[in-house]
């Protein structure tokens, strides 16, 4: 029975599949879509050409567009390894220099599916990694902009740190806006919006206004586009409450390490996992 090594080149839409024996012969060449059903053909022929001997498999990714794969290969008790990425020129090439690897080397790491809550937590923390960076860079476009026509104000507040600044933004972007509102009422529209601290803004944001008396040409579209990152990164912030519903229901599921942590000595009888977005 001979012994196959069964090398994939994983991409988004597809993977291209290297069969080779032993000795380094090519036995298989196929580029497969990544679907459930050209995956399990793909699989099902693989098989038929060991004629019931061992098949190692090795993909160059353990997550991302191989994941379906994975899982296909786990659930049919296949043996999967991690492989290195070969030097990128073409899938096909790319796939060989794989299956050389994957025959020739011994200490490639066994892939196994990821337990559920680490998945879990590593599909949160990407989603709150790409929502920090988001803002971050809402936050910098509209300093940016605010520093071609307003830079007194945008030296004001810490735009990052501060909800009020960003409340102020929504609606008053300009010299002329701020003056023309004046402290006591802005102070009431800001503590209207449960802006803490509204009198300490108000003052500041109008001693910037009274800094500045000369209109810069386009400040009036520079407004506006100040107001729509302003918004947005308001918006994001109005969203942060939905993470537990997110994240909670994986503490409810009985997980090994669960038990082991709550009999920890000085640990409490229900400890919760913390939620992350």
């Amino acid at each position: 029975m001979p012994e196959l090594w069964a090398v994939t080149d994983a991409g988004k839409a597809e993977h291209h599949c290297v069969v080779i024996d032993a000795d380094g012969k090519r036995k298989l060449s196929r580029r497969v879509a990544n679907d459930e059903t050209a995956l399990l053909n793909l699989i099902g022929d693989v098989l038929a050409l060991s004629e019931g001997g061992p098949v190692t498999w090795a993909i160059d990714l353990n997550a991302g567009g191989a994941a379906l794969l994975i899982a296909l290969l786990t659930d049919n008790g296949s043996r999967s390894y991690t492989s290195p990425a070969a030097p990128s020129t073409t899938p096909p090439a790319d796939a060989c220099v794989i299956a050389d690897q994957a025959r020739m080397r011994r200490d490639l790491q066994m892939m196994r599916l990821g337990d559920e809550i680490a998945v879990d937590l590593r599909i949160l923390t990407s989603r709150r990694l790409d929502l920090a960076a988001d803002r971050t860079r809402a936050i910098n476009r509209l300093r940016a902009q605010m520093l071609e026509y307003f830079p007194a104000l945008e030296c004001a507040f810490d735009y990052k740190a501060s909800k009020a600044a960003l409340v102020l933004l929504t609606s008053y972007q300009t010299p002329t806006a701020l003056r023309r509102i004046g402290n006591n009422r802005l102070a009431t529209w800001l503590k209207n919006r449960k802006v803490r601290n509204h009198k300490v803004v108000a003052a500041t944001a109008l001693e910037s206004a009274e800094a500045q008396h000369t209109g810069v040409t386009g400040e009036k579209v520079a407004a506006a586009v100040v107001e729509k990152p302003a918004r947005a990164v308001m918006a994001r912030r109005d969203r942060r409450p939905d993470r537990k519903p997110v994240a909670r229901p994986s503490t409810r599921r009985g997980h090994p390490e669960l038990a082991r942590r709550r009999a920890c000595p000085g640990a409490p009888s229900s400890s919760p996992i913390p939620a992350v977005t």
